[in-house]
């Protein structure tokens, strides 16, 4: 999946928690994030997030980078 497809997609899904208020909707996005997506897709936004995170909305990237500390994925095939 290309990686303009995973920051468009996360950043719908900060959009549907941003009216919770921050400090709800970084968990929820991380949370979300943790449950739905797979592990190439997560191992793709978290290279992106280290690559700067262009394109990212503000909560979806501190969200990013909470779940990418606290994430350990299985080693890519």
């Amino acid at each position: 999946m290309s990686p303009d497809r995973l920051i468009y997609m996360a950043n719908q899904i900060g959009k549907f928690f941003q009216s919770q208020g921050h400090s709800k909707a970084v968990p929820g996005i991380a949370e979300h994030i943790k449950k739905f997506w797979d592990p190439r897709m997560k191992r793709a936004i978290f290279a992106h997030l280290d690559a700067g995170g262009a394109g990212l909305a503000p909560d979806v990237r501190e969200a990013l980078t909470s779940l990418k500390q606290t994430t350990t994925l299985p080693a890519a095939s």
